[in-house]
C-alpha cells in the first residue's frame, strides 16, 4: 500500500509565480455576481452599484510581491500582498479581511474564512473564480 502524504507549502523565499499577472486588465464578463455578494454579506446597496460595473485591475508583480489596484468610478482599492504571507485587504463595501496568496500550477489562490479566489491566465485572458458557499463567481478579464 503506498502512503500518502500531504504537501507542505513552500516558504516564501523559494516561492515563485509561475504565471506573469503584470499589467492591466478590463473585466469584460462576469456570471453569478449578485449571487456571490449577497452570500458574502454584502450590503444592497452595494451590489447594485456593482453589478453596472466592470472593474480594471492593474497588477504589478515582482517575483512573490504583488500590487494589485481594482479601479471603478466609484472607487479605487490598492492590495499589496506576498505569496505565503498573511495581508490584510478591503472588500468593496469596505469590509477589512486577512488572507494568504499561494501560487499552486501558475494559478493565484487566496482562501479566507468566507471564500476561496483562483486567478488563472487562460490564453488571452485572466479569470478569477471566488466561490463562497454554494455561490461561484466568475469574472474574465482581457489586458488592455
Amino acid at each position: 500500500m503506498i502512503g500518502l502524504s500531504k504537501r507542505q507549502p513552500q516558504s516564501s523565499s523559494t516561492q515563485t509565480a509561475a504565471m506573469d499577472f503584470s499589467g492591466t486588465w478590463k473585466v469584460y464578463s462576469e456570471d453569478n455576481l449578485e449571487g456571490f455578494l449577497k452570500v458574502v454579506g454584502a450590503p444592497e446597496m452595494v451590489i447594485k452599484m456593482r453589478k453596472n460595473i466592470k472593474p480594471v485591475v492593474v497588477i504589478e508583480q515582482n517575483g512573490t510581491d504583488f500590487t494589485c489596484t481594482t479601479k471603478t468610478p466609484i472607487y479605487t482599492k490598492v492590495h499589496s500582498f506576498s505569496l505565503g504571507k498573511e495581508s490584510e485587504m478591503t472588500a468593496a463595501d469596505g469590509r477589512k479581511f486577512k488572507c494568504t496568496v499561494r501560487e499552486e500550477n501558475g494559478k493565484l489562490i487566496a482562501e479566507t474564512e468566507k471564500f476561496t479566489s483562483v486567478r488563472e491566465i487562460k490564453g488571452d485572458d485572466m479569470v478569477e473564480t471566488i466561490t463562497a458557499g454554494i455561490e461561484t463567481f466568475i469574472s474574465r478579464s482581457k489586458r488592455v
